[in-house]
């Protein structure tokens, strides 16, 4: 059976899930949806049509799994519990220090309207925090750590072009490489985050913007920056768009840890991500997690699910025999 799929925003990452759509044979893209004039966005696909968003709630009977691809500071937070009280959804929502709040409210829209709605997928969180918890388990007596970067992050550029006199922005994240090592000689260093990582902004600001109070107001904001050291550029647009028109990133996430009766022996476990594209890839992550979240509702399941709650066999399109024979 074919999934059907729809898109609610259509930036980066909704074209992004459009792509991976056009990978899956199991599933097909139905409709892109847009706050813009549905006239003025093209998309790729010939077969699917783009509606304004106002129209999404008419077409509940036409989408298995509505991928939410706005972003984490003001779009998720109410989009998904709206949504997911009418669609099987799946969202990116990467404010991590939010989480918690933001499962409850989904977790109530969802398992109301019995729906399946499965938040925080993608590669932190998401892919990094399945990673985490794997190494856990296996080496208890141990320490996780998890950097990012050298890469744009969307959510936190995303953050700064909110910020009232910001035209345009982007934001890397740049591990520390000293920690970075220190950790992988297993010796379990005890790291701030300030240790851990820098982030260098480069940002457009609108003519005749106040740049100190829009740097300050960067430097200061709770959960993106105000826990690291911060530089902020202010460039033109013409510099944006010639030094910063990628969108790559990466990470990785180790997990340092002693067995033994004595703790005598010393293990290291690393998972790296090297992205040219970080929003395809996450839209890649999303569009695998659609394919769980439709079949969790066939099975009658429904609430809010993280990551840590659906078993691999979900994400794969071969059955549960093909599994066991070409990858177990």
């Amino acid at each position: 059976m074919t999934i059907r799929i729809g898109i609610l925003g259509y930036g980066n990452l909704g074209r992004g899930v459009e792509c991976a759509v056009k990978q899956n044979p199991d599933m097909e893209l139905k409709a892109v949806f847009t706050r813009r004039n549905p006239e003025t966005v093209k998309i790729l696909s010939d077969t699917a049509k783009v509606y304004h968003i106002d129209e999404a709630e008419k077409m509940t009977d036409e989408i298995d799994v509505m991928i939410l691809c706005g972003g984490s500071a003001t779009d998720l937070p109410e989009q998904t519990p709206k949504y997911a009280a009418m669609f099987h959804v799946v969202d990116s929502f990467d404010t991590h220090a939010r989480i918690p709040e933001h499962f409850a409210e989904v977790n109530k829209a969802a398992a109301e309207a019995g729906k399946v709605a499965i938040i925080s997928v993608g590669w932190d969180p998401g892919m990094f925090s399945l990673n985490r918890l794997y190494g856990e388990a296996v080496l208890p007596a141990g320490s996780n750590y998890t950097f990012w970067g050298k890469g744009v992050s969307q959510g936190h550029s995303d953050a700064i072009r909110r910020v009232e006199g910001v035209k345009d922005a982007r934001q890397y994240t740049i591990p520390v490489e000293a920690a970075l090592e220190a950790v992988r000689s297993g010796s379990n260093p005890d790291l701030t985050t300030r240790e851990k990582h820098i982030r260098e902004c480069f940002v457009v600001a609108e003519e005749g913007a106040d740049l100190k109070r829009i740097e300050d107001q960067i430097k200061t904001m709770p959960n993106y920056f105000a826990e690291y050291d911060t530089t902020v550029h202010f460039i033109s647009e013409e510099e944006l768009l010639r030094d910063h028109s990628g969108i790559p990133h990466g990470g990785f996430v180790i997990r340092s840890g002693k067995t033994g009766w004595e703790n005598e022996n010393t293990h290291v476990i690393e998972y790296r991500l090297k992205l040219d594209s970080n929003p395809e890839f996450t839209s890649s992550i999303l569009t695998a997690y659609a394919r769980a979240a439709y079949r969790m509702s066939l099975e009658g399941q429904k609430g809010c699910k993280t990551v840590f709650d659906i078993a691999p066999a979900y994400l794969s399109p071969k059955t549960g025999e093909e599994l066991r024979k070409a990858m177990l």
